[in-house]
């Protein structure tokens, strides 16, 4: 059984602030499957059963937001 193809968006941003001449701060921001799109697991292949070829699943992760801050020197 073949089952639904999966998308996944994920998109970052970062931004850097000069403290001194040798020390700089970054903030990121990451958005880990930023459209939310659910990505369903296969099929049930058990033959023979009333849930044959039903998805009852999803895998991978929601929408996840990540902030950071990073000190480079």
């Amino acid at each position: 059984m073949d089952g639904p193809s999966g998308v996944n968006f994920d998109f970052s941003l970062f931004k850097d602030f000069r403290v001194t001449e040798q020390v700089k701060v970054q903030f990121r921001t990451e958005l880990f499957n930023i459209f939310n799109t659910p990505q369903f697991d296969l099929p049930n292949a058990t033959i023979g059963t009333g849930s044959a070829g039903t998805i009852t699943g999803i895998v991978g992760i929601p929408r996840q937001i990540q902030f950071g801050l990073k000190i480079v020197f």
